[in-house]
């Protein structure tokens, strides 16, 4: 999503083009985007519509950790997580891809970027619900363990929750156009990743593992 981006400056594509994006089409031609552009080779790149800024600017960091996000998620479909689970991180893949260009556009509304609703939202909570119904009721704090579908699933978890906290600082310090349903869909997201996870678990017949107060260690350990 990043070098995507920061490789194609906004102000360069055509019209034509610029509608192929907003609909999920452009680039379908191998030889439409070099992968170097050497533009970035001094420390900055440019936003989608906008300026070129610091690679460290608190915009760049936000879509930034949700790209990272997209890739931990891919990592954990290469698990073997089953297929109904599968098809649901696939299309949260591609919902990550249209925050990431949200984000990655400072004027959103003038791009047609603001692409999540509280349907896509509605969607997560809808996965939740059905995925936790088979689940245990859940009495204790768990650790992020288990089988390896499940830990990786925690992984994307953590990496979610600093992707919304990446997102609430690029709000706060700098007041930019950020859709609500975007940070919604990033809290929700967490939550339906700790589920599955707990799913990943069941499914290969391992216990979660439980958090337990440690003791002070004694003198001799």
């Amino acid at each position: 999503m990043a070098c995507r981006l920061s490789g194609v400056p906004y102000k360069t594509l055509s019209s034509e083009t610029r509608g192929q994006w907003r609909r999920g089409t452009v680039f379908t031609n191998r030889s439409s985007m070099k992968i170097y552009t050497r533009t970035g080779d001094t420390g900055s790149t440019g936003l989608f519509g906008g300026p070129r800024v610091a690679k460290d600017d608190d915009r760049i960091e936000a879509y930034g950790t949700v790209d990272e996000l997209n890739a931990a998620i891919g990592m954990a479909r290469s698990a073997n997580l089953g297929e109904l689970v599968d098809s649901q991180l696939e299309i949260i893949q591609h919902a990550l891809f249209s925050i990431g260009a949200e984000l990655a556009t400072p004027e959103p509304d003038d791009h047609s970027m603001r692409i999540i609703s509280d349907a896509h939202i509605g969607q997560l909570e809808q996965w939740i619900d059905k995925n936790e119904s088979g689940l245990d009721p859940l009495k204790h704090f768990i650790l992020p363990a288990g089988d390896a579908g499940a830990t990786h699933l925690h992984l994307a978890r953590a990496i979610c929750r600093r992707a919304e906290r990446r997102v609430v600082t690029l709000v706060r310090r700098h007041e930019t156009s950020v859709s609500e349903e975007l940070i919604m869909y990033l809290n929700r997201l967490s939550d339906l990743l700790f589920v599955l996870s707990r799913v990943a678990n069941q499914t290969r017949g391992v216990a979660d593992v439980p958090w337990i107060r440690p003791d002070p260690p004694s003198s001799d350990s």
